[in-house]
């Protein structure tokens, strides 16, 4: 029995559960960085799409290809 509890107490030490650290500030700022990052690049990615569509719309009306007055019947 005394050797069951000391076998015990020696896994639940060596163990990631048996000591609780605190946080990790770095691991937190690289976390937060790289989700940052993620994020700005998601929305980048948007903005170069509306963008594109801007364009492409302002293209076909100096062409004359569209208009944006309703044609009258």
């Amino acid at each position: 029995m005394n050797l069951e509890s000391e076998l015990s107490a020696v896994f639940w030490e060596s163990s990631r559960w048996g000591t609780h650290r605190g946080p990790s500030v770095v691991k937190e700022i690289l976390t937060a960085v790289a989700l940052g990052i993620a994020a700005g690049s998601v929305w980048k990615m948007h903005q170069w799409n509306e963008q594109r569509k801007v364009r492409a719309f302002y293209d076909l009306l100096d062409k004359g290809e569209i208009t944006v007055v309703a044609a009258e019947e």
